[in-house]
């Protein structure tokens, strides 16, 4: 991990990339997973388990698709993104709001559950982001939390480090941003191993907090409770 930026560094680089991929960002999605990503997004929402009308935060909200889903299954959405390019480029009717998801304008323990997809690994400090989600969830609250991940079992790991680390990068250069896609499957890199990730969000509050492997471990989905 001692290539890739830290701290504010980070976040500069971060915010530049996705102002620059932004209006073909779903578009790349779609492509380099052959459409999963939408039946990764549906099991999120399902996964909150939340009654109708519940206010559900989605952080690092992109262009919006978790927000779009989220309302389709009857909850109340709102998005933070701290990227005015991708926020201009979001086609969902949920209200977006433009904010550092490590300090978010919400009140303590204002919203019933929170979504993330797919921005763990771009965040500064990823313990902090528990400890602030943690916050602003209530009491029996429920977490979703997509995020990519690498398979365990040695040919499917071997297979997605070819798709994801060469395949990928020309999908994205060839539609998008070269170097915004070569960044992306590097920045794997910033996740700690699974165990280390439950084991912060226990502590940041959700002591039920559980992984979830989608298609192999090529994908993971990280829920909870808050207590």
């Amino acid at each position: 991990m001692s290539d890739l930026p830290q701290g504010e560094e980070k976040a500069r680089r971060v915010r530049s990339m996705f102002d620059r991929i932004a209006g073909r960002y779903d578009l790349v999605n779609r492509v380099m997973t052959l459409g999963l990503d939408v039946g990764w997004r549906r099991r999120a929402v399902r996964e909150l388990r939340l009654p109708g009308g519940a206010l559900v935060a989605d952080l690092a909200c992109g262009t919006g698709d978790l927000c779009t889903e989220l309302r389709r299954s009857g909850y109340l959405a709102v998005g933070f993104d701290f990227s005015f390019g991708m926020l201009g480029a979001a086609t969902t009717q949920a209200p977006l709001v433009a904010a550092d998801v490590l300090r978010l304008p919400l009140r303590d323990a204002s919203v019933d559950g929170a979504t993330c997809g797919f921005a763990l690994r771009n965040v500064v400090d990823l313990e902090a982001l528990f400890v602030e989600v943690a916050r602003v969830v209530r009491p029996g609250g429920r977490i979703a939390l997509l995020e990519a991940s690498r398979p365990e079992h040695p040919v499917l790991r071997a297979g997605h480090a070819i798709y994801f680390g060469r395949i990928v990068p020309l999908i994205g250069g060839a539609l998008s941003d070269r170097e915004a896609y070569r960044y992306l499957p590097t920045s794997l890199g910033y996740l700690p191993p699974p165990p280390a990730i439950l084991s912060m969000l226990a502590d940041a509050g959700f002591p039920d907090a559980r992984r979830l492997r989608l298609l192999g471990g090529a994908a993971q989905l990280l829920v909870g409770t808050r207590a």
